[in-house]
């Protein structure tokens, strides 16, 4: 590495002027010392907030402690890709029409995680060319990283009362990526203030109460765990809340007075993917496996398999207007060779005959 003759200012410089090239919406640069955000992280784990996401509890302090998970960092290169899609259906139009499928915006099109490191990695790559070898790892949102924490020290926005980075310039419609890296380089100011102020409108937009505190989310109230992480039954107390959301939420961020500083993205990959912003449940509950495994394919929401696709929309029609059409649909898969689908279109068509 020939950074020893090179100031950490211009290297610093460097590594923005090429992720705005690369078409990253913002970059920006810290140290490591999260000792602050290790406190209330350990505090949100002792009060069992992160319900069987369990593996947050067994990587403990690696979150808060970049060079216990890398050894060797010093910097932290945070980045944001601005992801809402232009041109997808109107969001609370289609959460108030139950007979349609609600799918959180970040899920429409391609999966973040190769798009983002992808391009994470090809900023590496451009860094070494100009200075040399040097050592580093990228991360998005795919190992023990305080993403929000790091992003929020490196000021490229503040933490809102709803626990997600909020920005005055681009509200919180993005995506946060990481590279930890041993370069010593010139680290950029957290921002002075946040400014959520005395504003609770995510509090109150919550379905579940999931907020329940301002910046602190207890995840076994929130839709996007119930319909994402979890993979038992949905709780029963939380199935009408649900309404027709089938794949995460995001009625925290669409309330908030800061999105309307929100920038539709440029990324293509990103794009309005099978009808998911608009498509009827119906229609989505009579996918077979198959065609679940090849349309979701390249998609975040393939990870949660088709028989926990299923779990949340037999939800969803269970909360949709009783006619025909569904319950003809939930009727075909009352036998489903899935103990928890069944369980779930049972709970449907039993709401539907109280009606």
């Amino acid at each position: 590495m020939t950074t020893a003759i090179v100031q950490p200012a211009e290297v610093s410089q460097f590594i923005k002027d090429t992720a705005a090239q690369l078409g990253l919406s913002r970059c920006a640069i810290t140290d490591t010392d999260l000792g602050e955000h290790e406190s209330h992280l350990l505090n949100w784990l002792k009060d069992g907030f992160h319900g069987e996401m369990g593996y947050m509890e067994r990587h403990g302090t690696l979150r808060s402690r970049p060079a216990d998970l890398v050894e060797g960092t010093i910097r932290v290169i945070s980045v944001r890709l601005d992801y809402f899609p232009p041109d997808a259906a109107d969001a609370t139009e289609i959460l108030n029409s139950p007979d349609l499928a609600y799918v959180s915006r970040y899920a429409l099109g391609r999966d973040y995680h190769k798009v983002l490191r992808n391009r994470l990695q090809t900023l590496a790559r451009k860094i070494s060319e100009k200075y040399g070898d040097f050592g580093y790892r990228a991360f998005v949102d795919s190992a023990p990283v305080l993403e929000k924490a790091l992003a929020e020290k490196a000021g490229l926005g503040w933490i809102g009362k709803h626990s997600n980075l909020l920005s005055t310039e681009a509200g919180s419609w993005f995506f946060l990526g990481e590279l930890y890296t041993d370069l010593p380089l010139e680290t950029d100011p957290p921002l002075e203030k946040a400014h959520c102020g005395s504003c609770t409108a995510c509090i109150q937009a919550c379905p579940t109460d999931a907020i329940v505190a301002p910046y602190k989310v207890d995840a076994r109230r929130c839709i996007s765990y119930h319909t994402i992480e979890l993979k038992g039954s949905i709780p029963t107390e939380f199935r009408k809340a649900m309404g027709n959301r089938i794949y995460g939420c995001d009625d925290c961020q669409l309330v908030c007075p800061f999105n309307k500083f929100s920038n539709d993205t440029q990324e293509s990959d990103f794009d309005v993917r099978h009808k998911l912003d608009a498509e009827s449940l119906v229609n989505l509950f009579s996918w077979t496996e198959a065609e679940f495994k090849d349309r979701m394919a390249g998609s975040p929401i393939y990870r949660i398999g088709h028989e926990r696709w299923l779990r949340n929309i037999a939800v969803a029609l269970g909360n949709a207007p009783t006619d025909s059409f569904v319950l003809d649909a939930l009727t075909l898969r009352k036998n489903d060779s899935s103990a928890l689908v069944r369980e779930h279109v049972e709970w449907a068509l039993a709401e539907h005959s109280t009606r």
